[in-house]
């Protein structure tokens, strides 16, 4: 199975766009997380891509985490912090 097929089937079992979580991963390489705006930027696109609503508490959380206790911000990050806010 070549990559295109592979990417292909991830869409289709997923519904999540592999074109943007391209582009999202290319763009963290130079973000600056130690910036609010930037990281809640991120935030947004990640729940936007991943169809997962963030409320503002769960994103004044994540924010946190990253910005003031300088957790790494990653997709495992992010995906953790998201289903530990679900009910």
């Amino acid at each position: 199975m070549n990559n295109n097929n592979f990417f292909k089937n991830i869409e289709k079992k997923t519904g999540v766009n592999m074109n943007e979580v391209f582009e999202l991963a290319n763009s963290l390489q130079n973000a600056n997380f130690k910036d609010e705006k930037t990281v809640r930027s991120v935030i947004k696109k990640v729940s936007r891509i991943a169809n997962k609503p963030v409320s503002q508490e769960m994103e004044n959380k994540i924010v946190k985490s990253i910005v003031n206790d300088g957790k790494q911000l990653d997709f495992g990050t992010i995906s953790n912090m998201l289903n530990k806010g679900k009910k």
